[in-house]
């Protein structure tokens, strides 16, 4: 799972950055509401897209009362009931990465030709369905502080190293699929439909979780150069900056280097 860490972690540091709090609880609200409407449940614990979602929603400090109105409007009727549709679009930014995203929308129309301009207008270019999709492979990601929080937290400590085969051992108990130092943190990765069953796995053994999302992760990173880099990044960038779009996933191999220089143009 080499690079995926600073690829996710690019991925936040930007979305957090970028956007403005107003949009941002727009779109997590958004993306509740769907969730819990495709689920058919209000309660997370019995629908697992809606405990991703509003995992999502409380790492960006969204409000509880924003949170359980927007899955209230999930069941709600006439102007308050949801209207939303899941699409996707895929294409390629410069150097050939390939890109998939992710939107919800009330108007496909509109949000297809937002997309397209900014594809057009980042030097990339929007391609069909499933033409980039097979690059990529849904998974869950659950993040674990590294510092041991108590005698009873089984999470390695960065100034005493033999205690990672204790926390291997609970990722493997709690039924995750790997795991990977990303710096600050542990990075726990689960199959796309076990994520919720891995947290609460981890939580019963007294590991805490700083949160969880479902995410796309790249097969085969595309390797690119420092200038590239940012024209992908201003691709992503204007992609985020659209009021339908959920999440922007890529295939940039997000190298020392290149982290290096995107934290540079900010």
């Amino acid at each position: 799972m080499s690079g995926h860490s600073k690829w996710a972690t690019t991925k936040h540091r930007k979305g957090a950055q970028d956007a403005k709090r107003s949009a941002l609880f727009s779109k997590l609200s958004r993306n509740i509401t769907v969730a819990a409407k495709l689920g058919g449940d209000p309660l997370p614990e019995n629908n697992a897209s809606l405990a991703a979602a509003v995992a999502k929603a409380r790492m960006s400090s969204m409000p509880k009362d924003r949170i359980k109105a927007a899955i209230d409007k999930a069941f709600g009727a006439g102007a308050d009931a949801a209207v939303y549709s899941e699409v996707t679009y895929e294409g390629y930014g410069p150097a050939g990465v390939a890109v998939y995203v992710d939107c919800l929308t009330d108007n496909k129309n509109r949000t297809a030709a937002d997309v397209r301009s900014a594809f057009t207008h980042s030097g990339g270019s929007l391609g069909t369905t499933g033409s980039v999709a097979f690059q990529f492979e849904r998974k869950g990601s659950i993040a674990v502080d590294k510092v041991i929080k108590s005698d009873d937290k089984k999470v390695a400590d960065k100034e005493n190293a033999v205690d990672e085969d204790e926390f291997m051992m609970a990722v493997a108990e709690a039924g995750g699929d790997d795991y990977e130092d990303a710096g600050e943190e542990w990075v726990v990765w689960t199959a796309y439909d076990k994520m919720q069953e891995v947290q609460k796995g981890l939580e019963s053994q007294g590991i805490e979780v700083k949160g969880s999302e479902l995410t796309m992760v790249p097969t085969t990173p595309t390797q690119v150069s420092v200038a590239d880099a940012k024209k992908v990044q201003r691709l992503v960038d204007r992609l985020e900056e659209l009021e339908d779009v959920q999440n922007v996933y890529h295939t940039m191999e997000m190298t020392d280097e290149v982290v290096a220089a995107l934290e540079e143009d900010e």
